[in-house]
């Protein structure tokens, strides 16, 4: 509970901004993992100097960071949650687990400098992703994805 507790104290300004935060991660994401962009059939096409301020990625990254919230919230208690998330990131996008842990470092670097996660914060984000990302992974074993 006190990593959720940790991370929810900061979670004020990615509210207050779900799509320029959500934006910034989705085109860091893309920038520092090329090959992730190619896993978003409509953005595959962007060229890297278009990608940031472009509406449809700031959207996706908004309804990424609200899904986050809603994990985050659930504090532990995320089946209900998780288990349709797995279901169409393994079956409909074919989303490799290791892009969630990408992810997650891209986060951690952006809710450090736009909602000032200190070091604990960062560890207690890192802390809570692993657990996700195991439950995902064991997910997706489950539905017959080695993604």
């Amino acid at each position: 509970m006190a990593d959720f507790d940790l991370i929810l104290k900061h979670w004020g300004p990615v509210e207050a901004d779900y799509n320029g935060i959500g934006g910034l991660v989705l085109t860091r994401l893309f920038l520092e993992y090329p090959e992730t962009q190619k896993l978003f059939p409509k953005f595959a096409g962007i060229a890297k100097g278009d990608l940031a301020g472009n509406a449809g990625i700031s959207a996706h990254g908004a309804t990424v960071l609200k899904k986050l919230a809603e994990l985050l919230r659930a504090k532990g208690n995320h089946g209900t949650i998780l288990t349709p998330l797995a279901n169409s990131h393994a079956t409909k996008h074919k989303i490799p687990i290791n892009n969630f842990k990408l992810i997650t470092e891209i986060l951690v670097k952006v809710l450090e400098e736009k909602a000032g996660l200190d070091a604990a914060g960062q560890q207690a984000f890192r802390n809570v992703m692993a657990v996700v990302i195991a439950e995902l992974d064991s997910k997706y074993k489950e539905l017959g994805y080695a993604g």
